[in-house]
């Protein structure tokens, strides 16, 4: 496979050719959910550095990994340096690919949020790891970027960028992702960067909370009107519609009712009534808030500090129903294994609330640390909480991390296993069918329910998932073994299962990911430095033609 160009010819051109992978799934996937969805989750910020890298004039290859390509034959080729995008559970996958370039000497470059969350494990795959990253950053890095072979450097902006590149900028690249979009084609956009809330558990709540350009949002949203097929544009910020008022000026602004329709993560505390009606008028057609817990993070929740429990319930299931009088779907995010959850309660009161909010499709998640990229995750390494579970698995479902307060993780999966089984039993699925308004959430959220894949996002599938889980943790040695922190060797079972992800990439897997699998000796996943070598914030470097304030 020639992944890299002559040596010669690379010390001989002012003009790069550069690769961009943004790993969308971490293994391969045939269902028809991940079909309808994966293609419509492809990142901004590999977007942006590909047009950054061709405003300096280099020559750019992007490409999107859904689980449906053949990845080995899509990998660009005659490269002399490659950014790869990944979240943590592509991990493996991304090192396999670092690891396949520079036996080549192609100089790797991991972006994402596996980078911001784990870059000293990432500094020993890669010879460049980015944490924030910004136009003066990748404009000097591009200026100079020799092979760190030994530990990788590790590259962070000041802060987040103040301006990215725009949809039409970017368009080529959307181009190739929509096309490989079914039924519903989403364009990803951000309204703003950072969050004002603290959640403890989140990476963005330490990030300054700002808006950007609303002149360029307006562009943006003209642009994507002029395209011939039917788009959904995503919101992709921490929480969207801080300012609500001026972004729905913004929409109205450019966009006549109904001829672009959107989709939102937000707090439920943005969602009042008077700003559901304008929602409904703008066409905002899915949203995602997070609810996260019975016990606790009331103020996202627009709850107040003594509504907990039961109380909680009844509030929030009232507000979602009033919200799907108003867009029609309606997901709600919840995280199990809280220090505040006690026994069965936290698992009944979530059946309770599918009750009264028939309507709602929930999505599960476990509690996990992500490095030390959130206040609660460096709580729980200063507390010896952490498991060296393999990132493969840190997905907020297939496993978890942290050594939970009130339950072994047997327990744990037990009550997840049976929370699951009655969100996808058939009497709540027929509910849920008519309880949805429109067509899209009827149709959807039965994909969902009945989909055999085990994907947070899927439903019977998971059931099988938790109860297969839950056997291994109360029966299978290695990992009662595990579990306990008696090893640090991951059970054989996800090895297998990395084996399986990884198919021929497996084998060009780094010898040290190889060890800890066999030995557990590398430990990845507990690591709280940066990296053994980290370069201070870039000195901005101003590209031609292109001075950013």
């Amino acid at each position: 496979m020639n992944l890299s160009r002559p040596a010669g010819e690379r010390r001989n051109r002012t003009s790069l050719k550069i690769g961009i992978v943004d790993l969308i799934e971490r293994q391969p996937s045939r269902t028809l959910y991940g079909r309808v969805v994966n293609a419509n989750f492809a990142s901004i910020m590999p977007q942006a550095v590909g047009v950054w890298a061709e405003q300096l004039g280099h020559e750019v290859e992007y490409i999107t990994y859904t689980g449906f390509e053949d990845l080995e034959r899509e990998l660009p080729r005659d490269v002399d340096l490659v950014f790869v995008n990944a979240f943590t559970q592509a991990a493996y996958l991304a090192y396999s690919i670092s690891n396949l370039y520079r036996r080549r000497g192609v100089v790797t470059v991991l972006g994402g949020p596996h980078a911001r969350a784990y870059p000293d494990d990432a500094a020993e795959f890669f010879d460049y790891v980015i944490g924030l990253a910004d136009q003066h950053l990748i404009t000097a890095l591009l200026s100079d970027f020799p092979p760190n072979p030994s530990i990788g450097l590790y590259l962070t902006a000041a802060r987040q960028p103040m301006t990215l590149p725009g949809v039409r900028e970017r368009w080529k690249y959307i181009e190739k992702t929509l096309a490989k979009t079914r039924i519903i084609h989403v364009v990803q956009m951000l309204g703003s960067l950072g969050c004002p809330y603290t959640c403890n558990f989140c990476i963005d709540s330490e990030i300054d909370y700002q808006t950007m350009s609303y002149d360029q949002l307006r562009e943006d949203l003209a642009f994507l009107q002029k395209q011939p097929r039917s788009l959904m544009v995503a919101w992709m910020d921490p929480n969207f519609g801080v300012r609500f008022d001026d972004y729905m000026d913004v929409i109205e602004s450019v966009v006549p009712p109904g001829k672009l329709q959107f989709a939102c993560e937000t707090s439920l505390s943005l969602l009042s009534e008077a700003n559901l009606k304008r929602m409904k008028q703008n066409h905002f057609k899915m949203v995602f808030p997070g609810v996260e817990s019975w016990f606790d993070y009331n103020n996202k929740a627009k709850q107040k500090k003594t509504d907990t429990g039961l109380e909680k319930v009844r509030r929030v299931a009232d507000h979602c129903n009033v919200i799907m009088e108003y867009v029609p779907y309606l997901q709600t995010n919840l995280i199990f294994g809280w220090d505040s959850d006690t026994g069965a309660e936290p698992f009944e009161l979530t059946k309770r609330f599918l009750d009264l909010a028939p309507g709602v499709y929930p999505k599960y998640s476990l509690l996990t640390a992500f490095g030390a990229s959130a206040p609660l995750s460096r709580q729980y390494m200063a507390q010896d909480r952490l498991l060296d579970l393999p990132f493969q698995f840190l997905d907020g479902y297939s496993g978890i991390n942290v050594k939970t307060k009130n339950y072994t993780h047997a327990e744990l999966f037990g009550h997840m296993t049976d929370l699951m089984k009655y969100t996808v039993s058939a009497g709540l699925i027929w509910r849920r069918f008519k309880a949805n308004g429109s067509a899209m959430a009827r149709y959807g959220n039965l994909l969902r329910a009945r989909s055999k894949e085990r994907n947070a996002g899927a439903g019977q599938g998971m059931v099988d998932h938790y109860r297969e889980v839950q056997q291994r943790l109360e029966n299978d040695p290695e990992f009662l073994a595990f579990g306990s922190g008696e090893t640090t060797r991951p059970p054989a079972y996800y090895v297998q299962k990395i084996r399986q992800a990884l198919g021929p990439l497996y084998d060009q897997l780094p010898a040290k990911v190889l060890d800890y699998f066999q030995f557990g000796e590398a430990a990845p996943n507990t690591r709280i430095s940066l990296s053994p070598r980290v370069r201070p914030p870039l000195t901005p470097v101003e590209a031609p033609g292109d001075r950013i304030a």
